[in-house]
């Protein structure tokens, strides 16, 4: 059997029945004849989907096993097959083998990208089901687990939810969508920015998201009437955020981009003929990883806000793919990182292209307007504040209601505070986005 992955797999059974995993790891992607390795560079588009195939031919013991190799779980996870392969491979495949592989091997199938949406919500509710009622183990995938099952709670009335994404390795990586994926006409993707844990600000993340989801869905039928089935947005965690022992770096907003590329080509595969508009609204650290995806020439959306930027190694809104004149930029009063400029061009430069909100207090004697103006790194997507209200009306394609968005040069408004390397030291508390 020819198996061509990143890391291949290949199964035996013992005598005894018990079912024995290799994986071989490699950088390239690897050819196994006759039992020898070799780089292969010309396979590079062929063996995600004979990983696929193997795993369709596998036993339920095997497939148990496969799922709880770690070797084979980091193939699935970290470089997986397209979500195009996945797609045509899922779809081809008889029910009842569907039906098996969501039973045996939920952590690989409720975390490729191309697997209906539906099935990787029921796949990952099993994973956390069965790790919150295992026997105690591992303190900290626990507790990380119980912020997921408390995230995903539902009070009646609320809109759907589904776990898109559960990631227990190391700190974790997890995706919450609320609405539907599969259906809505407005599609939001919410990026976090440093110090954002599974554990520590699951619950509260997709709280915030919520926020964004009940705004789009107030806003929409007078906002954009007539244009489909109803808003989704997807709280992500599907990255491994910044601390303080790796913020200077930008490996891990590069390796978030890729990982952001893939969710959002799984959203596009999955509506093939009826396309969704994808909005991406990312804040702090999550802009720059935001503004990395759509500069690599594998992403595109229907329009970015970033929030609270650093800034990135973009220097143009021009080699962003996102629509003509869709790309916009928060600063709240006070927020020491927006307009640093710290890893590179600040999005909020006249020269980078950007629409800039006017986020800035209604002058003394002016009527002003409805919505609070945020204040600080952590308000932006707050009920009641002029930021969300602004986010919401992007997300469903009427960036021309903001308001006062201009293209203009960034910068803190009067009375700011000019950020220094200290006023990154905060707390995880401090960059929450609560209510």
């Amino acid at each position: 059997m020819l198996l061509l992955a990143a890391a291949l797999l290949t199964f035996s059974m013992h005598s005894a029945g018990v079912v024995e995993a290799s994986v071989l790891p490699t950088a390239a992607p690897t050819v196994v004849v006759s039992g020898t390795v070799r780089t292969d560079d010309t396979v590079a588009g062929e063996h995600g989907r004979a990983f696929l195939d193997d795993l369709a031919r596998l036993t339920p013991a095997q497939l148990d096993a496969a799922d709880r190799d770690r070797r084979v779980v980091a193939t699935a996870m970290d470089t997986p097959p397209t979500a195009a392969e996945v797609a045509t491979w899922w779809a081809g495949l008889d029910s009842a083998v569907q039906a098996q592989l969501e039973r045996s091997a939920p952590v690989v199938v409720g975390n490729l990208d191309g697997v209906p949406y539906g099935v990787r919500d029921r796949a990952n509710r099993a994973v956390l089901a069965a790790g919150l009622a295992a026997d105690p183990g591992d303190a900290s995938e626990r507790a990380m687990l119980g912020q997921v099952r408390d995230a995903l709670h539902r009070d009646p009335g609320d809109p759907p939810k589904s776990l898109v994404t559960l990631d227990t390795r190391g700190a974790g990586r997890a995706a919450i969508a609320i609405g539907d994926l599969a259906t809505a006409a407005d599609v939001s993707v919410v990026v976090p920015g440093m110090f954002f844990t599974v554990t520590g600000q699951m619950p509260d993340f997709t709280a915030t998201s919520g926020a964004l989801y009940d705004e789009q869905a107030t806003l929409a039928p007078v906002a954009a009437p007539g244009h489909g089935t109803g808003v989704a947005v997807l709280a992500w965690m599907g990255y491994r955020t910044p601390d303080l022992s790796n913020i200077l770096s930008l490996d891990l907003a590069k390796t978030g981009a890729q990982r952001l590329e893939r969710t959002v080509d799984g959203i596009r595969r999955l509506r093939e003929g009826d396309q969704p508009r994808i909005g991406i609204v990312a804040h702090s650290y999550g802009s720059t990883t935001a503004m990395m995806a759509l500069a690599s020439g594998r992403m595109r959306a229907d329009s970015l806000t970033v929030l609270g930027s650093p800034g990135s190694e973009v220097r143009s809104a021009s080699q962003l793919a996102v629509a003509a004149d869709q790309m916009f930029v928060g600063q709240a009063h006070l927020d020491p990182i927006a307009g640093s400029g710290y890893f590179g061009t600040d999005p909020a430069a006249a020269s980078f292209g950007a629409t800039v909100l006017d986020l800035s207090e209604p002058a003394p004697g002016t009527a002003g307007d409805l919505f609070r103006r945020p204040v600080g790194h952590n308000d932006y997507l707050k009920p009641g504040t002029a930021s969300l209200h602004d986010v919401a009306l992007i997300a469903l394609g009427r960036g021309d209601l903001v308001r006062g968005g201009t293209h203009r040069s960034g910068g803190h408004d009067d009375g700011g505070v000019q950020p220094s390397f200290d006023l990154y030291l905060v707390r995880p508390q401090d960059l929450q986005l609560r209510d």
